[in-house]
């Protein structure tokens, strides 16, 4: 089984078996990142005896997180499906599932997508009588979803006199009370949109210590793909996460982060040594698509 850690080079092998307290790896495109993370996930099940049901390992795509899964599972078999192991809405949709009454959802809450979310946005500009011109859905969806990913509530946004003066500089100062009524709506219908995902769990996180504190310790290694892409909101997750087994690997290429535009924050990145002192950083350089 061991035999795996042959073809890797040594940066790769460190990375796999480097499994205790806080660890970066800085991959570029072509470095095998996925490769590491595959092996260190099976080095866990199989070399340390790690209950798969004690791993989480999240990714942006649902073509990332099921490559992995399969990779995974060639190597440790039906045990991967144990795993808590997706992108960071699924596996945080599942855990509101048990969870959700905490915070005054149902556990069999509606999911609402981007379609789903714009229609009632649509509802609502159209019952507080604003120009539909001023007030596309669109715009108002983003606003509302950046303002999540940031951890703004409603109330908290409606007290925040530099946003309000954001939105009346754009010429729509109601952007405001439109959160207030989405929410309120979303809340009231036992639905979430997928921005909802992300800001209830840090809300439950923050708000019921017990529940935290139950998966910081079922929660013992915590893996995270693409993590230049991670926003505000899902990076505070997995730190409250992580706080206690400290745990994590992170794999990030500082230069290549591509979803600045749904609020992701590469300060995540470059914050990550100072919010883990004890941070091992290692650096997969070989380009194994280039012949160069």
């Amino acid at each position: 089984m061991a035999d795996y850690l042959e073809s890797l080079n040594p940066p790769q092998r460190e990375g796999v078996i480097h499994t205790e307290g806080p660890c970066m790896l800085i991959a570029g495109a072509g470095s095998g990142k996925t490769r590491v993370l595959t092996f260190r996930i099976a080095h866990l099940i199989r070399q340390q005896n790690v209950d798969p049901f004690n791993i989480m390992a999240l990714t942006f795509t649902n073509k990332a997180a099921k490559e992995m899964r399969e990779r995974v599972e060639s190597v440790v078999g039906n045990d991967a499906r144990n795993l808590w192991m997706g992108t960071f809405h699924s596996v945080f949709a599942r855990l509101l599932r048990g969870e959700a009454h905490h915070i005054g959802y149902p556990h069999n809450f509606t999911i609402y997508d981007t379609d789903d979310a714009k229609s009632v946005l649509k509802s609502i500009i159209k019952e507080m009588a604003l120009d539909e011109t001023a007030y596309k859905p669109n715009v108002v969806y983003n606003r509302i979803s950046q303002a999540k990913n940031r951890l703004i509530s409603w109330q908290d946004y409606l007290n925040d006199p530099i946003l309000a003066g954001e939105d009346a500089a754009s010429m729509k100062p109601e952007i405001g009370n439109i959160y207030r009524a989405y929410s309120q709506r979303c809340f009231k219908a036992g639905a979430m949109d997928f921005d909802d995902i992300l800001y209830n769990t840090d809300l439950l996180f923050r708000n019921h210590l017990d529940v935290l504190n139950k998966y910081q310790h079922r929660i013992q290694y915590i893996l995270v793909d693409e993590f230049q892409d991670t926003n505000l909101c899902q990076y505070f997750i997995i730190r409250k996460l992580c706080a206690v087994q400290q745990n994590i690997c992170v794999v990030g290429d500082d230069a290549q982060s591509i979803y600045g535009f749904r609020g992701a924050d590469i300060s995540n990145i470059l914050n990550f040594e100072k919010d883990f002192p004890e941070c091992r950083i290692i650096k997969l350089e070989q380009n194994y698509r280039s012949t160069q």
